[in-house]
């Protein structure tokens, strides 16, 4: 019975949920759920607690996944016999190989600097697997827990349930908090409307912006919930209107309508890999033109937002 071993370097929660459909493959091809080693950054336990495709998580915090000796005494004690490294990175390869796993399955190194994150991701495991896969990724979540999200917060169909992601990795890649007030106000003067503000601890004084505007009673913060948590109450929602953040791609994953604002990353990288994601861009770009360091918050058209923010809905 093989025992395979999926190396994810990436620290952040979004890249996490764009390599899902490549773990998905993996674990099909080789009939067993897989084993997931990922940067606790990642949120990878709580993301893939559920996921009948994945045995275990280990989890290494930043100073953990620097490390080589301790690595591999964790790994070889498991003894799995393949490892998928979606990363160019000798040292987990090096690692790998001092673990004892026969078949290393690794990114070409030097390679990865510059590359397309998700269509990377997906050539590798297409011509590693010899299968073709689908990019969109898929996050399991109980009924049970949806359910009861359900009724723990009143989600009906008498309003329409959104998620939003005012926050983002960094002050460029954060739509001006004040758009999201007027935002949420336009769409719930034409469709009753229930909002959850999804973000961390660290967003809890952008989050109170909303809480304190008009619009406030209309919301609910989730800033001091657990990813975990969050995930049945998103999972019961029907859209989602964030920046490009981890809980877009989480909401991507859980088959919500998304639009999702790019104004200082790359939408061909990370908005496209998805059927679920409509793409904003600043005015003058395209989605191909739109990259890191783009900085064009301030050129995200309100009318735009708005527009195609209440086109999810129809």
């Amino acid at each position: 019975m093989s025992k395979a071993l999926v190396i994810i370097k990436s620290m952040g929660i979004g890249d996490l949920c764009i390599l899902i459909s490549n773990i998905h493959a993996i674990s099909k091809k080789i009939a067993q759920p897989v084993t997931v080693l990922a940067q606790k950054s990642t949120r990878a336990k709580e993301i893939l607690k559920q996921d009948p495709h994945v045995k275990e998580v280990i989890e290494l915090d930043k100073n953990e996944i620097k490390g080589f000796i301790n690595i591999i005494k964790i790994l070889k004690n498991k003894n799995f016999d393949q490892c998928y490294i979606y990363s160019d990175s000798i040292r987990f390869f090096l690692i790998s190989k001092f673990s004892n796993i026969k078949k290393i399955f690794h990114y070409n190194f030097f390679t990865k600097k510059g590359k397309n994150f998700s269509k990377t991701a997906k050539k590798f495991t297409e011509k590693t697997l010899n299968v073709e896969i689908e990019s969109q990724s898929k996050i399991f979540c109980n009924k049970k827990n949806i359910d009861e999200a359900k009724r723990k917060f009143n989600i009906n169909t008498d309003s329409k349930n959104y998620i939003i992601a005012p926050s983002a990795s960094g002050p460029t890649k954060r739509w001006d908090i004040n758009n999201y007030i007027k935002l949420l106000e336009e769409i719930n003067k034409s469709y009753s409307s229930k909002f959850f503000i999804a973000g961390g601890k660290n967003d809890e004084a952008l989050i109170k912006n909303i809480i304190d505007s008009s619009i406030g009673k209309h919301c609910i913060s989730l800033s001091k919930k657990s990813v975990e948590e969050i995930i049945p109450i998103i999972a019961a929602c029907s859209y989602a209107i964030c920046n490009d953040t981890g809980f877009a791609h989480i909401a991507s994953g859980l088959g919500l309508k998304c639009l999702v604002l790019f104004m200082d990353s790359p939408p061909i990288a990370y908005g496209t890999y998805s059927k679920n994601i409509s793409i904003v861009v600043p005015e003058g770009e395209s989605i191909e033109s739109c990259v890191h360091n783009t900085k064009g918050k301030d050129r995200i058209l309100f009318k735009e937002v708005l527009e195609k923010s209440l086109k999810l809905i129809n």
